[in-house]
């Protein structure tokens, strides 16, 4: 009876610690240290805008996306996303640098899409429901973006 007891512990302790496992697991990891799962962020909808500093065009629509996300982080969440391979620190230095608000992915473990983009900027837009609705490429502006999430939404 004492070895069911025991074998009976150990698996339900197991259990618990793949449950454990599976519920904190973070899809990616911002600057800041906070950890999300795309399935987390279901219900809200998402812009996701991949850059590099030898992008100009990355760089110049910088201060569109800031907009952006100061009159929309209520409603919805704006992630940057360096195209290169960058430290944590190179990422802190680029945010610096470049006056960048809103919050960088520092480690992303999974996509929603198959693979990053091909061309850049690219900005994916990604609907309460976790589906990618839009992927835009080229400069982009607050304006148009809340424009397309606008239409979208009413789809």
């Amino acid at each position: 009876m004492k070895k069911l007891t025991l074998s009976l512990t150990a698996v339900i302790a197991l259990l618990l610690g793949v449950w454990v496992n599976i519920a904190v697991k973070a899809d990616f990891v911002t600057l800041e240290k906070q950890k999300y799962s795309w399935s987390s962020l279901q219900g809200k909808w998402l812009v996701v805008n991949y850059f590099a500093e030898w992008c100009v065009p990355c760089l110049r629509e910088i201060p569109e996306l800031n907009q952006f996300h100061q009159q929309n982080k209520q409603d919805i969440l704006l992630f940057g996303v360096s195209f290169d391979q960058v430290s944590p620190e190179q990422l802190k230095g680029l945010q610096e640098k470049y006056n960048i608000q809103f919050p960088l992915i520092a480690q992303l473990d999974t996509l929603p899409w198959l693979q990053p983009p091909s061309s850049l900027p690219t900005t994916y837009i990604i609907g309460a429901d976790g589906e990618v609705k839009k992927q835009l490429k080229g400069e982009q502006n607050a304006e148009k973006l809340l424009a397309v999430i606008t239409q979208l939404q009413r789809l």
